[in-house]
């Protein structure tokens, strides 16, 4: 498997012209936010929500407006896709990398996708994937920062243009503007880092839509509410 992952890293350094663009945000909001609801949500939905759905969900949103992003080479076309189908790269017990796809994840409420996202995993690790869990991906996530490292420089899934990373989150000291004048906080502060594919999106494209994913972390409702509704089912 070692040498099929190196093949595969290889086969996409000389295949696109890798680019890889920073940000950085301040996910405060969605730190208070999880803070607030994670014990209720597994108490009810008996799963624990972790922020890779929060993330995936911010991102989709980001994407409908970049459609570039959401595409693949097959040969000399462009396919843009209509659907979103996001790739969650998953470290095994071995050590070794696998990418799980979350099909159709602009359909799921942040439920289902925290259940998706949550069973996509348990299956990585529990060596229970089917062979279709590991295709048909238009764009692929990274946390990198389950692992300690504040960003990365991830590479392109073939045939996908574009994968994005994010490091770990940590508190730091900012400087806060407000109407008011500036002051020092303490933030829970995340960089971000999107490798794309330069033949295809141009750097102002990759720039902006990596600052638009960023803005639209930091911009999370902190006062969001998930409603029990029906029996073991939260709905948002």
């Amino acid at each position: 498997m070692r040498k099929l992952i190196a093949k595969h890293m290889v086969d996409s350094k000389h295949t696109s012209a890798h680019v890889t663009s920073f940000a950085e945000a301040d996910v405060t909001n969605m730190v208070t936010w999880r803070d607030k609801i994670k014990n209720d949500f597994e108490k009810v939905q008996g799963t624990k929500i972790t922020f890779t759905p929060m993330f995936i969900e911010c991102l989709i949103k980001v994407m409908k407006r970049y459609p570039i992003i959401n595409s693949s080479v097959e040969g000399d076309n462009i396919l843009i896709k209509n659907y979103y189908n996001i790739g969650m790269a998953t470290a095994l017990p071995n050590k070794n990398l696998i990418v799980p796809v979350i099909k159709n994840a602009e359909n799921l409420s942040l439920v289902a996708l925290t259940r998706s996202v949550n069973t996509l995993a348990e299956n990585a690790r529990n060596n229970k994937l089917k062979p279709e869990d590991i295709q048909g991906g238009t764009f692929t996530f990274t946390n990198v920062g389950t692992f300690g490292s504040l960003m990365g420089t991830p590479i392109i899934n073939q045939p996908q243009v574009a994968i994005l990373a994010v490091g770990a989150i940590k508190k730091r000291a900012v400087v806060i503007e407000t109407d008011k004048g500036d002051f020092i906080g303490i933030r829970h502060m995340m960089f971000l880092s999107l490798s794309y594919d330069h033949r295809i999106i141009d750097g102002s494209v990759g720039a902006s839509f990596l600052t638009d994913v960023a803005k639209e972390f930091e911009k999370w409702d902190v006062n969001r509410e998930l409603k029990l509704v029906v029996k073991e089912q939260y709905v948002d």
